[in-house]
């Protein structure tokens, strides 16, 4: 399949540093299961619903919906990345999930039956195509008219020491890399409220909402686990691989991150403060 978005296909589809998103599957989707609950309860998702999931990843947020929309219901959960839906295919399997069908697919390019669905629901998964109002545009065409998109971003840096923290600690020890327009594709490209909504109402949609939902994320371990799961994905990540980061210089980064969680750190938990951006438009009618 050709892609707009090659280099974010590469990323998640082929490179080590999407497969450890498989590898940590189980404590990235409960450290953002807070943010999964926030979309499904706003997108007030109803029995015999038809819904497309963008970004389905390893298909937490495509099961939880099929709950919600019942037998009668249906989901499509699309992703750009193989082996997130074959990973996400055997878990819907497993929870006996039978309504949900996994299409491997570009959202920004990709031919979605013309308004064939009543909702697009998305956790994190829409801030990474190249041409963004493009992407809107064509996900709104499988949008019955009047139907709702609903979905999570990330908000400013500093409302979210997830993202903060690890990355002032892996820059204080290895050093800057080459800084990046924080509106490019990436995890923070829509932490500018006002410009999303602006590429929304660009797009065609209408009745275009956005909140900054504050909630916690929820690490269930030791603060050293929670620095380990830092440190293995996300922007320390980047740094480290960036400078070649040798294992001293991993182990330097997890000591100052726990330290600098430790503030959110219960006897058996992680409770980190965030700030999501969540946004809701619809299909013209």
């Amino acid at each position: 399949m050709q892609t707009a978005n090659e280099e974010q296909a590469e990323y998640w589809g082929k490179s080590p540093s999407g497969a450890k998103w498989l590898t940590y599957e189980d404590q990235l989707d409960e450290l953002m299961a807070p943010v999964l609950d926030l979309v499904l309860e706003r997108a007030q998702i109803q029995p015999g619903m038809r819904v497309l999931d963008i970004g389905c990843g390893t298909g937490a947020s495509s099961i939880a919906a099929s709950r919600a929309v019942g037998a009668e219901g249906h989901i499509l959960a699309a992703d750009l990345s193989q082996q997130f839906l074959d990973r996400a295919a055997l878990r819907a399997s497993d929870a006996c999930a039978e309504n949900i069908a996994f299409q491997y697919a570009d959202a920004q390019t990709h031919t979605f039956a013309e308004g064939e669905r009543d909702a697009m629901i998305s956790r994190f998964g829409v801030m990474f195509f190249e041409d963004t109002v493009s992407a809107f545009a064509n996900m709104a065409r499988a949008l019955k008219p009047g139907g709702q998109m609903t979905f999570a971003a990330w908000g400013p840096l500093q409302g979210n020491p997830w993202f903060k923290l690890p990355h002032v600690a892996a820059t204080e020890r290895l050093g800057t890399p080459p800084k990046v327009d924080r509106n490019v594709p990436g995890p923070l490209a829509f932490h500018d409220r006002e410009r999303v909504c602006g590429l929304l109402a660009q797009a065609g949609l209408t009745d275009i909402h956005v909140d900054a939902a504050p909630l916690s994320l929820h690490f269930q371990g030791t603060l050293q686990g929670c620095a380990e799961l830092c440190t293995s994905v996300g922007p320390a990540a980047r740094v480290i691989a960036h400078f070649d980061g040798q294992p001293e210089d991993v182990a330097a980064i997890q000591h100052s991150v726990a330290n600098a969680f430790r503030p959110y750190a219960t006897e058996k938990a992680v409770h980190i403060p965030a700030e999501i951006n969540l946004f809701q438009a619809r299909r013209s009618e």
